[in-house]
């Protein structure tokens, strides 16, 4: 059986007819969808048996209502998508912007989280622990202070340009005028190697699974094979998910021979779909390298979500797995994607266990090293705290000192996370 379906026959002509049977409303009308997915909810649900028996279809302008009338309380991740966002975020990955993420920090300022590679962002020179000091001559403070900071960026459109002020954190200022433009989201940035007291640390960012994300890590672990590195870090601090089979590669190619064949996880189904559970063993899906590493290294905030969880549980049983930074997000439920006329619904209807049948981590899963996420430099900074901690780790063995008393708590943040998209965003952090 195959978990993750393909929607590629998703974009279909919507015939106009009614339907037959006992249904005297259009094909696809509000209230047919509403019907249909109701049904669907009571047979695939992982809380089905929850649900209410009944439910008028006229009383909900759309599904999206249908949808929060029936979530239980348990579930903060089920969500629906129209045809046009399903493509954008797992098939196409690209959106019209300059290329950067960015998060306020303070009431009067704004850090770069992120660039994607080959945008204008990235091709002017603008990189990860920058500061916005202007939008078109006005300080990022003032905007901030006048509720004008989002407008001022402009509308997501081919060809808006703006002229954009940054300060590198040494303090360098520069000025360049950015125009919009198609971005395309790599999954995979900061891929570097680099000696720790005489052994070699390899490092990438992964911020999330989509359809691009194997020939995106094949690329990293092409250069981690080929520097023979002795450790890895692997950063999902953003990581909110996405595609369960690149989780699977990832894991396999940190673990190689410690791991192939062996459980990478289990599903599990409501009771009524049983039969559906299923185990799966690590697989490359479309990698190549392997590092047969006995240890890897996991960043994580609270902003780390669903399959980034999922390297971490499923890996744990095989290899020895050293989280470092805060606890993540909490979602060991996942979604099969269901057509819907011009939706995509993602309702929870499994849960994943590893090899030992531990999961139900909906507290998160609790660092190793508490250490709190800040915007200190670019990816794989000795200046990160959280890459810091892991390079500490690396030379003595154990978390940094001060580490231990640090007080990481969950950010009321992450719940805006939990969806496997990689540009979800919340009134702290956004995407241009």
């Amino acid at each position: 059986m195959k978990l993750e379906k393909s929607l590629l026959c998703i974009g279909i002509t919507l015939a106009l007819s009614a339907c037959g049977g006992d249904n005297d409303y259009a094909f696809c009308s509000a209230e047919y969808q509403n019907e249909e997915f109701f049904e669907y909810m009571k047979e695939d649900y992982f809380w089905a048996s929850q649900l209410q028996d009944s439910l008028n279809p006229e009383d909900f302008d759309d599904v999206y209502a249908v949808l929060e009338e029936l979530r239980v309380p348990e579930d903060t991740y089920s969500y629906i998508l129209t045809e046009e966002e399903y493509d954008q975020l797992f098939v196409s990955a690209t959106y019209f912007g300059f290329g950067f993420s960015m998060e306020q920090i303070s009431a009067s300022r704004v850090k770069i989280r992120f660039v994607y590679d080959d945008s204008p962002a990235a091709n002017a020179g603008i990189a990860r622990g920058d500061e916005l000091i202007a939008i078109d001559g006005v300080e990022v403070s003032e905007l901030l202070a006048n509720g004008q900071f989002d407008d001022a960026l402009g509308a997501n459109e081919q060809g808006v340009d703006k002229e954009i002020t940054w300060q590198k954190p040494n303090g360098t200022q520069a000025t360049e005028v950015l125009s919009k433009v198609e971005v395309e989201t790599n999954t995979v940035m900061g891929t570097q190697t680099y000696p720790v007291d005489g052994e070699t640390v390899g490092y990438f960012t992964l911020d999330s699974f989509i359809n691009r994300t194997g020939s995106d890590l094949n690329t990293a672990f092409d250069q981690f094979a080929a520097d023979n590195i002795d450790h890895l870090v692997i950063d999902v601090r953003y990581n909110g998910g996405g595609l369960i089979r690149y989780a699977n590669q990832a894991a396999t190619q940190v673990g190689g021979t410690n791991v192939e064949g062996k459980t990478f996880l289990q599903y599990r189904f409501n009771e009524q779909n049983s039969d559906k559970n299923e185990t799966i063993a690590f697989s490359l899906v479309d990698g190549v390298e392997q590092l047969d590493l006995d240890r890897v290294f996991v960043l994580t905030t609270g902003s780390s979500c669903s399959s980034s969880e999922i390297i971490i549980n499923s890996l744990s049983p095989h290899i020895e797995v050293v989280t470092i930074g805060e606890p993540t997000c909490g979602k060991p439920v996942g979604q099969m994607p269901e057509e819907l006329c011009d939706k995509v619904t993602f309702a929870i209807n499994f849960e994943t266990v590893n090899s030992e049948g531990e999961g139900k981590y909906y507290d998160g899963i609790a660092p190793d090293c508490s250490v709190e996420d800040e915007i200190q430099g670019d990816w794989g900074s000795s200046d990160d705290p959280l890459t810091a901690a892991a390079n500490t780790y690396v030379s003595t063995g154990s978390c940094p000192v001060s580490s231990a008393s640090a007080e990481i708590k969950k950010s009321a943040q992450a719940r805006s996370f939990v969806e496997p998209i990689h540009n979800m965003k919340d009134k702290r952090e956004s995407l241009q």
